[in-house]
């Protein structure tokens, strides 16, 4: 989504709308690989006409809007919520919250975490780490200045949690904890095992550090102009188009015209 599908002004260009229609129109198939929860990516489903499960929480889960089912998820540990007290303690000018199925709890209010909150809009539950109900979390979010960011990833190697879990930069001011081994691309491998959906060729397209591994593991990976040095390196196609010049619709006309031998 970020830097990718929405534009700097957190907007779906006309120009992608109507390339993923035409798409559509034409037989292909289109979802999103989020890092949003089920409740904060609602109000994009009608936008794009979305009838495809889509991957959220950065792969932790993949949610079917239309059945209004979980398909899959893959929570993290019990001694997350540790892990999340001790990095908060050393650090405690961060911001954080915890996602699940069943919505946002956020346990540090700072003003990096109320920019994420209206960047999502959502109306989360506002709690202490320890009232979080034990089970079920797929991720964890701190969001800190950009410069504290580097310190809390070298927190999270000198505790040992990254050993448990997963940390991964999802943008300048936000550290995310995963469960160990999840990704948006891990989630891509369990999409391939839905029903339906055997021996699809999936092209995927992203800009940031948890995109990466979406990248890689698609059959052709592409990132938008615009995108980190590492997607750049890994992605089989670099579009000319960043993301407010329409990339998404760019990818897309590379497709269909591969599709009709152009």
């Amino acid at each position: 989504m970020d830097g990718t599908l929405l534009n700097s002004k957190k907007e779906i260009s006309d120009t992608d709308r109507k390339a993923i229609e035409h798409f559509t129109s034409l037989g292909g198939r289109f979802t999103v690989a989020t890092g949003r929860t089920i409740q904060s990516f609602t109000q994009f489903v009608e936008i794009l006409g979305l009838r495809e499960p889509v991957i959220m929480y950065n792969g932790a889960a993949i949610h079917d809007y239309v059945s209004g089912e979980t398909l899959y998820t893959h929570p993290l540990p019990p001694e997350c919520r540790e892990m999340a007290i001790k990095l908060l303690e050393a650090m405690p000018e961060a911001g954080g919250e915890v996602l699940r199925t069943d919505g946002t709890y956020v346990f540090s209010n700072t003003e990096y975490q109320q920019l994420h909150t209206r960047l999502c809009n959502i109306i989360p539950e506002y709690v202490s780490l320890p009232e979080i109900e034990e089970g079920g979390w797929l991720k964890v979010l701190f969001s800190l200045a950009p410069e504290d960011v580097p310190h809390m990833e070298v927190l999270t190697r000198q505790f040992g949690f990254d050993k448990k879990a997963d940390f991964v930069r999802s943008a300048d001011i936000f550290l995310e904890m995963l469960p160990l081994g999840v990704s948006k691309g891990s989630a891509l491998t369990e999409y391939r095992k839905l029903k339906g959906f055997e021996g699809f060729t999936f092209v995927s397209i992203g800009d940031f550090d948890n995109d990466l591994e979406m990248v890689q593991a698609a059959d052709i990976g592409a990132c938008p102009a615009n995108a980190e040095k590492c997607v750049k390196s890994a992605a089989d196609i670099v579009l000319t188009s960043t993301n407010d010049e329409g990339a998404v619709a760019e990818l897309i006309d590379i497709i269909v015209n591969k599709a009709v031998g152009l």
